[in-house]
């Protein structure tokens, strides 16, 4: 039997050895030559590796895109909540919701993606994603000699009004054990768009990407970073209300190819959780002009859920409605009009609200229906001499309004709830409630959604 090369050399395909590349989630241990010694172990990386050879999408994914590729059944990575405040100003006093967050550091997404996660969600317009490249250099009757390994980090953020999308592709966290020939192993990364919606739409693509280079020299730059941007000209999308709406899938992809004369599959390729980018112009959305440039109106993000915060604290503009929605969700029951078997969209991916705009005549029949269950169930003067307002959850601004089965029939009858709260709180509400999808740009249709959350 040929003999390995001393530790810390570089092996050469005279000394009798092969090599198997595995792509794996961010987070997994790199593993010593003993524990690699195990046959069940090396199975085990590769049915990991297996999975990341196809394309998958996050669970909170929404529009054509969460139809592309493997589904997550597990929600992303998160950040802790961030509730609305009240603004000081002259009285009455204003009400802000928090601006999204639309830039992230390398090492933020490091944090969140080192436990196994497949994407992060910070925001719809800052998300990351990644992937761990490790190679076992073996003998040839498989027995390992070394291994090599790093982290690969996209983190894809928008700016304000941009149609462009910036990627940040970050290779770090190069180890090697004992003896590999990683001066000739060839790493290519790029950024690929296999699908968009509709399929006439045209990206532009620029940037370092696509780059290759060997796994020393990837390792010998200061920084190994390199970025990849994405655009769509205006007046290529579809949508209702005008909202020029373009769907895209952005593919990240690495390939590992071996040293020539070496054996073992090659070359393998890793494809971190796809990103779900989209491109909208509606007029209301913002930005419809572009400032006064045609090819700058719109803005872009990316197709995710968002999640609408509202609190029960005692200084939350929104108290009452927040402890409304909260009684609708916890105990249903307990809710007006009477549904034995209500249940109220809004708490879970598989069931999110849907934003009406386009429809004004359904957005009043949603409120009128409410109105006329609160003098039903609440009485005529159910307004405390114009104290209160009836208040409807789901929103009147949503498809899942109270009128929903007069639009759909195969909707659930009352699965909805009213209740007269503060009027001021009421209206605090709906003013976060209107700069929540501002800001997080969520548009009219089935093609986009939200959750609700209630904190105390």
């Amino acid at each position: 039997m040929t003999g390995a090369a001393a530790p810390g050399a570089v092996a050469g395909p005279e000394d009798g050895v092969r090599a198997q590349t595995f792509m794996l989630p961010l987070g997994a241990p790199v593993l010593g030559l003993k524990e690699l010694r195990e046959g069940e172990v090396r199975s085990r990386l590769a049915a990991e590796s297996r999975q990341l050879a196809a394309a998958g999408t996050a669970l909170e994914t929404v529009g054509p895109a969460a139809g592309y590729g493997r589904r997550a059944v597990t929600p992303a990575a998160a950040p802790a909540p961030v509730v609305a405040r009240g603004v000081k100003a002259a009285p009455p006093a204003a009400v802000s919701y928090p601006d999204p967050a639309r830039t992230m550091p390398l090492a933020e997404c490091k944090t969140h993606m080192a436990r196994d996660e497949a994407i992060y969600i910070k925001s719809r317009f800052a998300v990351c994603t990644g992937i761990q490249v490790t190679t076992i250099w073996m003998r040839s009757n498989g027995s390992p000699i070394g291994t090599s390994s790093f982290a690969l980090y996209i983190r894809g953020t928008v700016k304000e009004n941009d149609r462009t999308i910036r990627f940040d592709y970050d290779a770090t966290d190069f180890k090697k054990i004992n003896t590999t020939a990683t001066s000739g192993q060839k790493i290519k990364i790029e950024g690929t768009v296999p699908q968009d919606w509709p399929a006439r739409a045209n990206p532009k693509l620029s940037g370092d990407l696509p780059v290759t280079k060997t796994f020393d020299q990837l390792q010998q730059m200061p920084s190994a970073h390199f970025t990849h941007t994405m655009r769509y000209a205006p007046g290529q999308g579809s949508g209702t209300g005008s909202a020029d709406v373009v769907f895209a899938v952005y593919q990240p992809v690495v390939t590992s190819t071996l040293p020539p004369g070496w054996l073992g599959d090659s070359p393998a390729v890793g494809k971190p959780a796809m990103i779900a980018p989209r491109w909208d112009a509606g007029k209301y959305l913002g930005n419809p002009t572009g400032g006064g440039n045609p090819a700058n109106k719109g803005a872009s993000s990316f197709s995710y859920l968002a999640t609408l915060v509202y609190s029960t604290k005692a200084t939350a503009p929104e108290r009452g409605v927040a402890a409304h929605i909260k009684k609708a969700y916890t105990t249903p029951g307990a809710t007006k009009p009477t549904n034995a078997n209500k249940k109220i969209a809004g708490q879970a991916p598989s069931e999110p609200l849907h934003r009406l705009f386009s429809d004004a005549q359904r957005r009043k029949d949603n409120r009128a229906r409410a109105v006329s269950n609160c003098r039903r169930y609440f009485g005529p003067g159910y307004s405390s001499n114009n104290t209160k307002d009836c208040d409807e959850f789901p929103f009147a601004t949503t498809y899942e309004g109270c009128a929903q089965p007069e639009y759909d029939v195969h909707a659930e009858k009352n699965n909805f709830s009213v209740l007269p709260v503060n009027k001021r709180q009421n209206g605090d509400a709906g003013t976060l409630l209107g700069q929540f999808y501002k800001k997080n740009r969520i548009i009219d249709g089935m093609d986009d959604g939200f959750l609700v959350k209630i904190t105390s």
